[in-house]
């Protein structure tokens, strides 16, 4: 049986998930398990509520057509996490096959049309590992966290809160706000952030090395390796 607190995971996966007409239906289940985990406080609830009507009670279309423009129209705010740290590099194609090996190791079972990066998917992962497991890795990727959190409340959407949510479960401290970050890049700019993403070093795991295999561990240096600024990535 699933602890109560690691249904707080699950809960924030679905609220980023394509909205549907079961999502819509699941509200008020999703309402119950934010309400009963002690993983999040009372401010982070309350900046949840205006997402949970929206999904309750507006127009499934309309909800559709939001979610895809807002995280399917621009790289800046995709929802695969090693889109902000591979890009287009072949590293990313490795960091793949790890994260779905990790997931298969805990018991977590893809289909053939999923990417293991996905966020929701990634949160489902982590409402099957310990508390404690769980927060290091969200410590880990914070960082895209953080950016996906000041993008989407720059733009006023009340997915900002999700992200919220999911960082104060990790304990980590607030991230300084980007000035202007979502607005739109020029050629120049645009030009300039691939030539800086084409410039990295790529990342090698040799063989015999300490990290071979699939572990916490090895993901946590994939997700760490790319020195790339996410803020920089192209739309």
């Amino acid at each position: 049986m699933m602890a109560i607190e690691t249904l707080a995971f699950k809960a924030l996966s679905a609220l980023l998930s394509y909205p549907d007409a079961g999502l819509a239906a699941g509200i008020p289940e999703i309402k119950a398990a934010l309400a009963a985990s002690d993983l999040l406080g009372r401010d982070e609830r309350a900046a949840l509520a205006p997402l949970l009507e929206a999904l309750a009670t507006r127009d499934l279309y309309e909800l559709q057509a939001d979610y895809v423009e807002l995280f399917d129209s621009s790289r800046k705010r995709s929802l695969h996490l090693f889109e902000h740290v591979h890009g287009e590099s072949r590293d990313r194609g490795q960091a793949m096959v790890d994260l779905a090996a990790l997931y298969e190791a805990g018991g977590l079972c893809l289909t053939a049309n999923e990417l293991p990066d996905y966020l929701p998917l990634f949160l489902e992962y982590l409402a099957t590992r310990p508390l404690a497991e769980a927060r290091g890795l969200l410590a880990d990727t914070d960082h895209i966290l953080a950016l996906l959190e000041e993008r989407l409340t720059a733009r006023g959407s009340a997915y900002g809160a999700v992200f919220s949510a999911v960082r104060a479960i990790g304990g980590v401290a607030e991230a300084t706000p980007i000035t202007g970050d979502d607005a739109p890049l020029s050629r120049a700019d645009e030009l300039k952030a691939l030539d800086a993403a084409w410039e990295e070093t790529a990342v090698v795991f040799g063989p015999g090395e300490a990290l071979d295999g699939c572990s916490v561990d090895r993901l946590r240096t994939q997700i760490r390796a790319a020195q790339r600024d996410a803020r920089l990535a192209t739309a």
